[in-house]
């Protein structure tokens, strides 16, 4: 779990996370603490999309038209990476914007409200209880993450504004689950189970009644190695684009795909984009037969249901087909 939200901090267009797991897991502990581990990043000041002072892809249109105008009026701020919750209850108008109803009334104007789309941007969007979220909604944020921009068109207003970020979803099996073709838009889905090791457990516990007894001088504790991991995932975010997968080792993932009757493309271009991540982040610029193994159930296993009423996969299947394309010996 704690490295495919590592793998989509570096790369936020590996597609998010799905995590399912058993009640009381630390799942949202997990998915909440590793804002934490983020680098402060540069937004224009008084932006309601975080829009990136320089590059476009991630810029409003009205920063746009201020840069083409006089770029020397552009302000900017250090702000800390946007972790959104969206609440189960939320309504369409909340999550993509809509028309802002204080202006229309007393300036009689259209204006935009942006919604929390707008707010994650170059940040975290986490849904809680993914699988108890409308299906129409969970559609709207899948194609906002995959593409990158949210369109708005209602009441007289057209508008498109910037919208990347990692979506990260968590949910009970016991729920229910994802219908597939939603699942298959996840780029990862990593599986949470009860640590079964009383040793452990008695360590979960200590650490948390320790936490409670005395939060500052916890953090204190954990601070250098929270630095540590910081600098390593800053590390890694500026080698990604460098880091290379050989011809061979692509053509062995689609292999993979091929056997295992994964439809469409999404499964390879994801497990391509999470080998040349887990790459960075272990320092190296080409991608290992490693990498892919570290990583590949973690981007298939959700991808194999073709019924909604089958259950995922417990990754034995991807395993053991992949030790067998890549001729890896039990």
């Amino acid at each position: 779990m704690k490295l495919a939200l590592q793998l989509n901090v570096i790369d936020p267009k590996i597609g998010g996370v799905m995590i399912m797991g058993d009640r009381g897991t630390g799942k949202s502990t997990t998915i909440r603490a590793i804002a934490d581990l983020l680098p402060e990043i540069e937004v224009v000041t008084d932006d309601p999309f975080n829009s990136h002072p320089t590059n476009l892809e991630l810029m409003s249109n009205e920063v746009k038209a201020l840069i083409q105008s006089n770029s020397n009026e552009i302000k900017t701020e250090w702000i800390k990476i946007p972790m959104v919750d969206l609440p189960l209850g939320a309504t369409e108008d909340r999550v993509c914007g809509t028309i802002d109803i204080e202006k229309a009334l007393t300036e009689g104007i259209k204006a935009f409200e942006p919604g929390l789309l707008a707010k994650a941007n170059r940040g975290i969007l986490y849904v809680d209880e993914v699988n108890l979220l409308d299906d129409h909604l969970v559609d709207i944020l899948l194609d906002s993450a995959a593409s990158g921009w949210n369109t708005v068109e209602r009441e007289g207003i057209s508008i498109r504004h910037p919208a990347r970020f990692v979506l990260v979803g968590s949910g009970n099996p016991e729920e229910g689950e994802l219908r597939p073709q939603l699942l298959d838009r996840f780029g990862m889905h990593a599986e949470i189970r009860t640590v079964k090791d009383p040793i452990l457990r008695v360590k979960v516990v200590e650490e948390r009644t320790s936490f409670d007894q005395s939060p500052m001088i916890w953090i204190e504790n954990y601070e250098s190695q929270q630095q540590e991991l910081r600098d390593r995932i800053v590390a890694a975010q500026k080698l990604l684009p460098k880091v290379e997968i050989d011809y061979n080792l692509r053509i062995k993932i689609s292999e993979v795909c091929s056997q295992l009757d994964v439809d469409g493309l999404r499964g390879d271009i994801v497990t391509n984009r999470a080998a040349r991540a887990h790459a960075a982040y272990n320092n190296r610029d080409k991608v290992t037969v490693e990498d892919i193994s570290k990583i590949i159930t973690l981007c298939l296993r959700h991808r194999l249901r073709k019924d909604p009423l089958e259950s995922i996969d417990s990754g034995d299947k991807v395993s053991k087909v992949f030790k067998e394309v890549f001729e890896i010996d039990e």
